[in-house]
Formats: structure tokens, C-alpha cells, sequence
């Protein structure tokens, strides 16, 4: 990865956070949930879809994904790992929900929007879009098509979740990760530098979001010790935010609109059928562990990993049960996904 930027590139990334922040500003004013992550993406995705070529450079999303995650870290505590000996049932039902998800979206794909078997099993997979991805480029199949179902299950995750919150009357804020008493500037300082090198050491061995998951755990083995006391100011927290709400709508920069049309049905309905499974699945383990629902929604929802991570944390959930769910996620998809194209080639075969 290129650190360094060229001009165009960081005009271009001016540009793009110029547009998630508007979209923050104008999230606020209307009282949106979340206005810091749910406005910049869709400002970003609608400028996206209009034309502009929209991205943010490497060392912004990085130090986004290192602010974020000490953040998170910062509110695990004793009390909420009290729960750890009880998360192996979260993840025993997480992979019964993945199966069902991924089985009854590749029915609906291949039945009503014309999906071939191969082609509906990567775009009904509920995550993991870089090794859905790497897969599909060795098969015959409309990567395009597959890219624009995943990216809007994606966006339609990220704005759902704290629009539902919203319905069940859950004040959608980002006190969860600010404090009120914030980290003095030189612990913060050098935490995010233990927590960059941590987070350098994970993407050695290739672990996903390796930047956000060092950051929570160097901040939380900080927070736990004692060594650091608060969390993050309210305007690093909301800078961090918009940052990762603007990378959500860059995924869309390239796509003609006509292409969303034609893949939105299919899209819309992948993101039902993960989130009405996600739901089933969360509920039991929400009452299991005392834990609010829609938290808890959020470590078995069908979005990106830092976003549900991030959104866990707004909606009260325990960042660490809502971490360990996603990265199981993708380590039980990372056998699932081969395991039902095998299974799709046979019957395509026979």
C-alpha cells in the first residue's frame, strides 16, 4: 500500500470529505440517527451515483480506523467482559443464522432475479466482500453484478440499524465512544501509537481490520490496567465517524446509476433476509446475556466490520461480544463460501 499521496489524490480526498461532512452537518440538522456515520454515506454514496470519482487516501481511513477503535476500547470494562464466558452461545447460533442466510438468499437470487448458482452464492454471501471478491475473479461470473449487491447491503446495513433503533425509541448518540472527561493529549498520543504498531502486526497475519481491532485492544488492556482513564472528545469521535461513514459511500464511485436500479431488487432483498435472520439470531443471545437487542443486532447484522462495530458501540452493545461475533463471521464464511460453491458447481453440473 502507497502512503504517500499525490496531489489529485488528496484534492480528490478534500473533495470526498468536504461531501461526508455536509452530509454530517445536514444529518444533524435534520435529526438523523447517527448523523456523523448514516449522513456522510449517503452524501458520498448520492455524490457517488451523480458522477464524481470519489475516494479517501490510505493514512485517513487508517488513522479514522485508529480513532475509532481506541474509542471502542476505551469502554470495555470489567463489567462488560463479565459476559466472555458466555459468548461461545452467540457464536454457536451465529453460524446456524449464516447457514440459514446464506441458503435462503441464493433460493431467492437464482428463483427471482435470474442469478446463476455460482454468481448467487458470492452475492449472497452476508460479508467477507474482499474474499467474495478474490474468489469470484477465478470463476465465470458478473463480478460487477456481485460488487453492487454486496456494497448496497452494505449501505442499507449501516442506515437500517440506527434507523430501527430510532423506531424502538434507542437515543442513537455517540456517547458510547466520547467522553465527557476525554484521555489527556499524551496518553491518547501514545496509545494510538501502540495501537498503530499493533494494528501493523495484525495485517502481517493478515487478520481483517486489522487497524480498528489493534486499536480496541491495546485501548481496552489500557483502559483495563488503569494506565489511561477516558475516552475520546466528543470532536475526535465525530471526525472519526464522518471518516468512516464518507468510506461507505466510496464504494459506490464508479457505478452507473442504472446498474443500482437493475441490482437493487436483488440487493434489497439479500438485506432482509440477512437482517430478519440476524434479528432471529440476536434475540435469544440478547436475552441470554442481558444485553440490549438492537446492540446485539448489530454483532450479527450483514454489514462491514468497522461500521458494525462502531454502530454496536452507539446502540449500547458490548464492543468486544459485537468484535468477536464479526470476526467469527468471517472466519465461519471463509468455510461456508467454498463449501456452497462447491455445492452450487455440482448441481450446475448435473
Amino acid at each position: 500500500m502507497r502512503w504517500l499521496p499525490t496531489f489529485p489524490e488528496l484534492s480528490q480526498t478534500v473533495l470526498t470529505l468536504g461531501i461526508g461532512a455536509a452530509g454530517a452537518g445536514l444529518g444533524a440538522l435534520i435529526h438523523f440517527p447517527a448523523p456523523a456515520l448514516t449522513g456522510p454515506a449517503v452524501a458520498v454514496t448520492l455524490a457517488s451515483l451523480w458522477g464524481l470519482r470519489l475516494d479517501v487516501i490510505p493514512l485517513i481511513r487508517a488513522a479514522a480506523f485508529l480513532v475509532v477503535g481506541t474509542g471502542l476500547g476505551a469502554i470495555v470494562t470489567d463489567e462488560t467482559t463479565e459476559a466472555l464466558t458466555r459468548w461461545p452461545l452467540a457464536i454457536v447460533v451465529l453460524a446456524v443464522g449464516l447457514v440459514a442466510t446464506m441458503a435462503v438468499s441464493q433460493w431467492v437470487l437464482c428463483r427471482f432475479f435470474d442469478f446463476d448458482r455460482r454468481g448467487a452464492v458470492l452475492a449472497a454471501t452476508p460479508g467477507h466482500l474482499s474474499f467474495v471478491i478474490g474468489l469470484g475473479t477465478s470463476l465465470n461470473v458478473d463480478m460487477a453484478r456481485v460488487t453492487i449487491v454486496q456494497s448496497l447491503r452494505l449501505l442499507t446495513m449501516s442506515l437500517a440499524v440506527p434507523m430501527f433503533a430510532l423506531v424502538f425509541g434507542i437515543q442513537v448518540t455517540l456517547g458510547a465512544v466520547s467522553s465527557e472527561a476525554p484521555m489527556a493529549p499524551l496518553p491518547f498520543a501514545a496509545l494510538i501509537l501502540v495501537a498503530g504498531a499493533a494494528g501493523w502486526g495484525l495485517a502481517r497475519l493478515h487478520m481483517p481490520a486489522a487497524l480498528i481491532i489493534g486499536a480496541m485492544v491495546v485501548s481496552a488492556v489500557a483502559h483495563g490496567l488503569g494506565w489511561i482513564h477516558g475516552g475520546l472528545s466528543p470532536g475526535v469521535a465525530t471526525v472519526g465517524f464522518i471518516v468512516l461513514g464518507t468510506l461507505i459511500g466510496t464504494r459506490f464511485t464508479g457505478v452507473r446509476p442504472g446498474a443500482i436500479v437493475q441490482a437493487m431488487g436483488a440487493g434489497l432483498a439479500t438485506t432482509v433476509i440477512g437482517s430478519v435472520f440476524a434479528a432471529a439470531a440476536a434475540f435469544p443471545v440478547a436475552l441470554w446475556l442481558d444485553m440490549p437487542f438492537m446492540g446485539t443486532v448489530a454483532g450479527f447484522a450483514p454489514g462491514g466490520f468497522e461500521m458494525m462495530i462502531a454502530l454496536g458501540a452507539v446502540l449500547g452493545a458490548n464492543p468486544g461480544l459485537v468484535a468477536a461475533c464479526h470476526l467469527m463471521r468471517l472466519l465461519i464464511l471463509t468455510v461456508l463460501v467454498p463449501l456452497f460453491l462447491a455445492r452450487a458447481g455440482r448441481r450446475a453440473r448435473a
